[in-house]
Order: C-alpha cells, then structure tokens, then sequence
C-alpha cells in the first residue's frame, strides 16, 4: 500500500509539473504572439524595403521630369513596336511553355514507358541554359553562314538566301521559339508538383464515371493545377521580359533592348526611364491579374493517407512514341546547344583562354558568391522579422520584396546608377568642401552596385526557400525558447539557424547561379575592366568571336545543372504516396517506440 501511495505522490508531482509547463508555454506563445513590432527589426526591414524600392521610384521620378520632352517621339515612333514586339514575344513563349511544360509533366506523372525516369531529369535541363547563350548557338547553326544552310544549299543547289526556304533566325517567330525552349521548365516542374499531391480518389472517381485518361486530364487534373501552372507561367513571363542578349542578338526590339538602346546608344536617360516606367506598370498590371486569377483557390487533402498514383503503361510502339515527345524539349534546349558549345570550345581552348576567361571566372565567383550572401542575409531578415510579428510593414515586406524580381536588369540599372550617382555626388561635394579632395566614385561605378542589383532582383528567391522553411520550423520552438529566458535574437541565432541550414544553403545556391547568368543589370553597372562569365560572353559575340565565347558558355551552364537537378530532387520527392506515407510512418513508429519505452 505504501509502495502505491508513493506512486500516486509521484504521478501528482508529475500531473502538476506538466500543467505548470503547458501554462508557462501557453504564456510564451502569447507573449510571442502578442510582442509589439521589435524597434531593430522594424528599422531593418523598413532600410531594406527602402533600398528595393529606390531604384523602382527613381525610374517614374526620371520619367515625370525629363531634362528634354521626347516622350511624344517616344509614343508615335518608337514605343508602337516596342510594344507590340514584346506583347507577341511574351504571349507566344507563355503559350508554349504552357502547352509543352504541362503535357510533358502529365506525361511523366501519369504513364510509364521506356526511359520515363531519365526523361524525368532531362526535361528540367534547359532551365540551366541561359537563354542569350542558346540564341547564340541557334544562330551559329542556323544563319546562312552556318553549317545548316550550307549543307541545305550544297544538296538543292541553291546560290543565294532568296531561294532558300529556310526560316530566318533572326526572326520573331524564332525568338519566340528559342525562349520558350529554355524556359518551359518553369511551366513544368509547377505543374508537376502540382500533379504529383493531388488526390488518387479524385481522379480514380472520374475514370469510374467514365472519363478517358485524356478526359480525366481535362476534367480534374488541369482545373486543380491551374494556379501552380500560372505561376509557372508568371516566371516564363518575368524572364522573358527580362532577356536582353538574346533579343538583341536575334534583332527583337522588346522593352529590353529599346531601354538599352535608348540609354548608352542614343544617350537619353529621360527615355529610357519612361520607357521603363511604361514596363513596370505592365509588369504591375499582370502581377496584379495574377493574383486576382487565383483569389482563394486552393485543394486540399481530406485524408492523411495517401496512395500511390497507379502509372498506365504504353506498351510497344506507343512507349517509345512516348519517349520521343518526351525527350524532344530537352534537346532542341539543351542537348543541340550544348553539342555546339562543346564542338566550339574544344577546338579554341587555347584562344578562349586568352582572351580572358580565367579573369572573367575569377569575377564571377567574387560577386556571384558576394550576392548570395547578401542576399540571403537580407531575406533572411525580411522573414524573420515576418514570423516573430504581424507588423503590417512586415507582412507588406514579402510581397514588395518580390518587385525586384518583377523588375527587368535593364530597368533595375538605370535607377540604381542615378540613385547611387546621386549618393557620391554628395559624398564628393561635401569632401571636397571639408578636407578638399575628391572622393570619386564610392558605390556607382563599383562591384557594390552589382551586388546591390542582385540582391533586389533576386531577394525573391531567397525569399522562397527561407519562408517556407521557417513555416517547418514549429512555432512550440519559439515559445519554449522565450519560456526558457532567450531572446529574440538568442532564439535566432541558438534555434533557428541551425534548423534552417538545409534552406539557407538551397537559397544561396539558388542567387549564386542566378548571379552567375545575370546578363542586363551586370553589363549596365560593372565598373571598368571587370568582366564576368555573362559579360565575357556577351562581349566576344558582340565581336563576332563566338567560338572564343564558347568554353565560357559551358561554365555558365555547368554551374547551372546543379541546383536545376536539387530543384527537381525536390519536386519529384512530392508524390503522394511517397513522402507523405514514409513521414507518416515513422512518426507511427515514434510513437509506438515512447508508448513501449513509457
């Protein structure tokens, strides 16, 4: 009796013990919850908010006050087939990546046939080819000079270009066509997330009321990956309206090129900047439209147990019919280009070299590693800040973080230069009238305004992985870290790092490879005699040196592949049935284990 006794005292203490904790937690949460906006954070995030949206600012504040009016030149001459250009160029990639990005994902997702899971990686490779680098090759393949025509004119007998019937690739429809072979990846890895979590019931459901597979593509699957297929499609707009060098090199007057063009060509900072006005606002506009498209659609799960998709095999014929659709994007956008790349840089190792690859290298991973620290840093900050407090500047933070991805490198450029001239204007007026002398160029001109472009053109990036692995990170952490006396910053640094390094390492490579392919905003702000891989590149083509330029093309595309395949490492992890069913089962087995231990 007394041995029970002193079991039942002992199972009190531990009763009381454990309502204590759950109280001290239950204070926690709330004060975590309920803390005003901590004064540092705010300061920080408010700066950072700043410096993002300068640069866009200065860009209508250059329009609205121009040193000569051209804008009624600029809107009967120029912007009439600027706008049209770009228009016909972002609806005709968006349109294909649509349609090749979302039947190449079902194809994947739903059937088996031969050489399925290699296809599965191969598809998402031409995300690591920049697109002013599969421009180059298409026109050394296919101009008339190349060995295409030359071939095709030695077999009809052909004497000049007239008698060709050969498209022109310096052609819009050509353009259209390159661009949407890099960038239906985008299209495809959202829609095969998409595709990937949702419910066998559903689409089981509407093949026993009589659907075909086809049917049930139309009916079930298409309408509830049609947000993940949009923002898909988002990104393919936003990098389209961003190219610079392959428009340029294919003869295409977007925004892009006519800002380009209308600021160091024709020396009109007032121009181009409301040419750049006229392009935020359209990229405004569909962001907005976007948003509003997809206002409260959402699917979820009504079960936690998942199955399996059950896979149709294509026998015969009709699986390597399968096999061939599926492997034709990947190589008319990775596999042709980097077999010409390949070919050229093989026979001019020797001129590629000296003509400054090593120097253009050594650039590359100075800045590229200098913004993805960077950036990573301010993003971490921005949501950070976001989960400790519900501050409305906060909150608005993300989204405005996200403009300068928006944001073309063209357009980017020309705000960052004037803000920062501005800066050492300043700074050298007030040295000179101080100490007098000069202090020159200390931010424009310089590798810290490259840095500062990647970091706002690429925060959104980073922005991604780092909320969405603050969102694993359970807020119970935060509650018993402030139960126990830490504080803001101490659960930061001895909690949250920690966990999120998985993220924060997936985001710095991320804007590191982004960096390393930025053509725009680094050719318009690098300061003299720096060259990265992009410029390097761009540079010799602009030489007509392309075979030079080619062993630093490969660089840039086999840094590329990396993060392309853990990006689709990633999404093909999804599948319902997989991950889900594994995690629930070890947690089921955690639970038997302290049940047992207990």
């Amino acid at each position: 009796m007394r041995f029970s006794g002193g079991i039942a005292r002992h199972k009190d203490r531990l009763s009381v013990l454990a309502h204590r904790g759950r109280q001290a937690l239950a204070r926690a949460r709330l004060r975590v919850s309920d803390d005003p906006a901590p004064l540092g954070w705010l300061i920080a995030v408010s700066t950072i908010l700043a410096i993002i949206l300068l640069p866009l600012l200065v860009i209508f504040y250059l329009a609205l006050t121009p040193t000569e009016n051209i804008w009624p030149h600029l809107s009967t001459t120029v912007l009439p087939n600027v706008l049209f250009d770009t228009l016909v160029l972002a609806l005709g990639v968006c349109t294909i990546s649509i349609c090749v990005g979302t039947s190449a994902a079902w194809l994947v997702t739903m059937y088996r046939f031969p050489g399925r899971a290699i296809v599965d990686y191969l598809l998402v490779l031409p995300l690591a080819m920049p697109t002013y680098i599969v421009a180059y090759c298409y026109v050394d393949l296919f101009d008339y000079a190349g060995p295409v025509h030359a071939m095709v004119d030695q077999l009809f007998g052909w004497k000049n270009p007239k008698q060709s019937w050969l498209p022109e690739v310096r052609s819009l429809p050509s353009a259209i066509f390159i661009l949407a072979s890099v960038l239906y990846p985008y299209v495809y890895l959202t829609a095969r997330a998409s595709f990937v979590q949702q419910s066998v019931c559903a689409l089981e459901v509407a093949r026993t009321l009589g659907r075909t597979s086809m049917g049930t593509f139309w009916s079930v699957a298409l309408p509830l990956a049609r947000p993940a297929i949009a923002a898909g499609t988002v990104l393919v707009l936003m990098e389209s309206l961003n190219d610079l060098g392959a428009v340029q090199h294919l003869g295409i007057d977007t925004f892009s090129a006519s800002i380009y063009a209308t600021w160091l060509q024709r020396s009109n900072l007032s121009g181009a900047a409301q040419l750049a006005s006229v392009l935020l606002v359209f990229i405004t506009l569909i962001l907005l439209l976007e948003r509003w498209a997809r206002r409260g659609a959402q699917s979820h799960h009504t079960t936690g147990r998942y199955r399996a998709i059950p896979l149709e095999r294509l026998e015969g014929w009709h699986g390597y019919v399968a096999l061939m659709l599926a492997a034709l994007p990947f190589l008319l956008g990775f596999a042709m280009p980097v077999l010409v790349l390949l070919q050229h840089a093989s026979e001019h190792v020797s001129e590629a070299l000296d003509s400054g690859f090593l120097k253009a290298v050594g650039d590359s991973l100075l800045v590229s590693s200098a913004g993805a620290i960077a950036t990573v840093a301010v993003a971490l900050t921005i949501a950070y800040a976001r989960r400790i407090s519900s501050h409305p500047t906060f909150k608005s933070a993300v989204w405005l973080s996200g403009l300068g991805y928006a944001a073309p490198g063209t357009v980017l450029a020309i705000g960052l230069l004037f803000s920062l001239g501005s800066v050492d204007s300043w700074i050298n007026t007030r040295s000179e009238s101080v100490l007098g002398i000069s202090s020159g160029q200390i931010f424009s001109g310089t590798v810290f305004a490259i840095i500062i472009a990647y970091v706002i053109r690429f925060c959104a990036v980073a922005m991604a992985n780092l909320d969405a692995g603050l969102q694993r990170i359970s807020p119970n952490l935060d509650a018993a870290a402030r139960a126990l006396g830490e504080t803001r910053l101490t659960t930061f640094w001895r909690v949250h790092v920690p966990l999120l390094l998985p993220a924060l390492g997936a985001a710095a490579l991320l804007v590191f490879v982004d960096s390393m392919k930025e053509l725009p905003a680094t050719l318009l702000l690098r300061p003299f005699n720096f060259e990265t891989l992009a410029t390097h590149v761009y540079d010799l083509v602009a030489l007509e040196q392309f075979e030079r330029a080619a062993l630093g093309s490969l660089a840039i595309v086999a840094v590329g592949i990396i993060p392309v395949l853990l990006l689709h490492q990633t999404v093909s992890s999804g599948r319902a049935g997989h991950t889900a069913t594994s995690i629930w089962k070890k947690q089921k087995r955690f639970a038997a284990t302290n049940a047992a231990h207990s």
